[in-house]
């Protein structure tokens, strides 16, 4: 069974089968191997797989902890959203705590998560990414194209004032370029922004259940104001050079619409609760879920199936398929019926027990320590492999297809999502508009990391006009205070940068029996599951054409790289290694692709 929509292919020739790696995938965090076979006769990758050589063991040790510590000890599992996992840590722990915070302390989580948002797409993008659309490596892959992009003019020159689309794919070049080196000024400050808010970056100081540490002042407001009105500009032509350089890329490769391509499968939990409506109890979790600044939901083939998160959360299935696990079936439920009534099946994260079974790998059963999550859809009856279109494709989509975020900055109408932008230093107010794309692939992907950036702007301005109005009222409450109950469950939902995050907890004798987070990467990088369905990795993959100008002897793998990183893959949660017997693990580094361009 496929997930992916089956291109024409035309004529084939007699294929040129040769077996290619990339293991450990570069520029992300993490132990992501890809596994293909390519027939260079007829330009097209003929079988993927995907794969992580290291185990992860978060809901393992969790055990026996006191839940109070949950937020600060999952804030671990990731070195780059980690602040994303306390906070989704936090919603699960206010749940069984039953907290409702204060409104303030609520509006201060948004900024902080905000300002991550901001941080990690626009490093991502234009220091990661676009290494791989720069002049040194185009020149390297597709001479052809950058010989075109010379003379082509950019149709956005006026906002971003760069001439060509050649001039933009230098400013690109690791280094060197003029937007390389911008991006990386902006890191810095967006950086600052989130540490106003959340304490420290990436494991926040100052976000724990109940509410947060951080004092409502003037000072910290402005200080995260005049940062945010700072790189406004670098937002607004970021957006335009992306438009223009993906733009370009359809129009030079005709086809390329097809790398990375993969049926519409998008899964989103929800970003920015709005403290006006949150309460965190699961029997209002619907309505407070739809109250969201990102609206949660599952679409598939371009239809909004749901955006209830009961419904989302019960229809979450664990397999294991291709995985290194022995399966948990037969152990003794922990949770029968959700807090409604409804049933929770066996196979949801509440229920899981993780039990590693270390094998040798082999691609026609388990290779992978990266376990299938699934989404049942009752309707059908299929378990769907749903991926998060690397975050901000799947938050935009749903976010469109919904029309429920309205505020004065950012709105969902129309199918579409508007997002104003207020005047900044030397551009005007700006207007941008994102819709739902023909296609889910890797360019898509890619345009959406950019329009979210600018989303997450909008709403940080919204965010500070909210908490500041309270202030002035003499709203100062930051903190709730409550006790831990002796038996309890509960569930968080959030984005992590790179898409979806859920935390799983339940709570026996006052300590914690059973704990599973599940972020993006294990949805987006799962290997095939229990009734041979590839991961999205996988599928994005397989079957795609290629189009670097390069035959076997020097194949980079551009397109597939391209495909992969679309997604915003991060696999730290493999960074867990004991090697015994007091061997010593020597690491060596080489420099990155990019200067001189060696």
């Amino acid at each position: 069974m496929t997930a992916t929509e089956q291109a024409s292919t035309g004529q084939r020739k007699p294929g040129q089968i040769v077996e290619m790696a990339w293991d450990p995938i570069t520029r992300i965090i993490g132990n992501l191997g890809i596994y293909t076979k390519i027939d260079f006769a007829n330009q097209v990758v003929t079988e993927c797989h995907s794969t992580s050589s290291l185990f992860r063991g978060y809901s393992v040790f969790m055990k026996g902890k006191d839940p109070r510590d949950a937020g600060f000890i999952t804030s671990r599992i990731c070195g780059i959203c980690g602040d994303n996992h306390t906070v989704c840590s936090v919603y699960a722990q206010n749940m069984a705590y039953g907290i409702k915070t204060p409104k303030m302390a609520e509006w201060i989580v948004n900024l902080g998560e905000a300002a991550e948002y901001l941080f990690d797409h626009t490093i991502f993008q234009d220091n990661l990414v676009f290494v791989d659309f720069c002049e040194a490596m185009v020149r390297q892959t597709n001479p052809s194209v950058l010989a075109r992009a010379e003379n082509t003019p950019s149709p956005r020159a006026d906002v971003h004032g760069l001439r060509t689309i050649a001039d933009i794919m230098r400013a690109f070049n690791p280094f060197e370029g003029e937007v390389y080196k911008e991006a990386l000024k902006v890191s810095r400050v967006t950086r600052e922004m989130f540490c106003l808010m959340e304490g420290r970056h990436v494991h926040p100081s100052t976000v724990y259940p109940g509410g947060v540490g951080t004092m409502p002042e003037p000072t910290l407001f402005t200080d995260y104001l005049s940062r945010l009105l700072d790189i406004l500009d670098f937002v607004k032509k970021a957006v335009a050079l992306n438009d223009d350089i993906f733009d370009f890329w359809y129009e030079a490769l005709p086809g390329y619409e097809d790398v990375g391509r993969r049926r519409v499968l998008l899964g989103c939990w929800g970003a920015f609760q709005d403290p006006e409506v949150v309460d965190y109890r699961y029997e209002t979790m619907t309505d407070w879920g739809r109250a969201m600044f990102v609206t949660p939901g599952i679409v598939v083939d371009g239809k909004l199936l749901t955006t209830d998160l009961v419904d989302i959360n019960l229809g979450i299935r664990i397999l294991l398929g291709s995985s290194f696990y022995k399966d948990w079936v037969n152990e003794a439920p922990f949770v029968t019926h959700d807090p409604l009534g409804n049933p929770v099946d066996m196979r949801h994260p509440w229920n899981q027990t993780t039990l590693p079974e270390p094998q040798k790998r082999n691609f026609d059963e388990k290779y992978s320590w990266v376990m299938s999550p699934r989404w049942f859809d009752k309707a059908t009856g299929d378990h769907l492999a749903l991926d998060t279109g690397g975050g901000p494709f799947a938050r935009l989509y749903t976010t469109a297809l919904a029309g429920l975020v309205d505020t004065p900055y950012v709105t969902a109408r129309g199918g579409g999502v508007q997002i104003s932008l207020p005047k900044s230093r030397t551009l005007p107010e700006t207007t941008l508009e994102w819709r739902p794309p023909a296609w889910s692939n890797a360019i898509e992907r890619n345009r959406a990391r950019v329009y979210f950036v600018a989303y997450a702007a909008g709403m940080a301005v919204h965010f500070l006009e909210q908490a500041m109005a309270r202030m002035r009222d003499g709203d100062s409450k930051v903190f709730q205070g409550f006790d831990v109950p002796d038996t309890a469950i509960g569930c968080g939902f959030h984005e992590a940068v790179r898409g979806v995050l859920s935390h799983h907890m339940v709570i026996q004798k006052g300590k914690i029996a059973n704990y599973h987070p599940y972020p993006p990467t294990p949805w987006n990088g799962s290997p095939r599951d229990s009734y041979g369905t590839p991961g999205p990795y996988e599928d994005a993959v397989q079957d795609m054409p290629i189009f670097e100008e390069n035959g076997p002897d020097d194949f980079k793998g551009v397109d597939i790289m391209r495909a992969v990183r679309s997604f915003d893959p991060c696999l730290p949660c493999g960074v867990h290694m004991y090697l015994g017997n007091g061997r010593t693990l020597q690491k060596v580094h080489s420099p990155m692709f990019g200067a001189n361009h060696g």
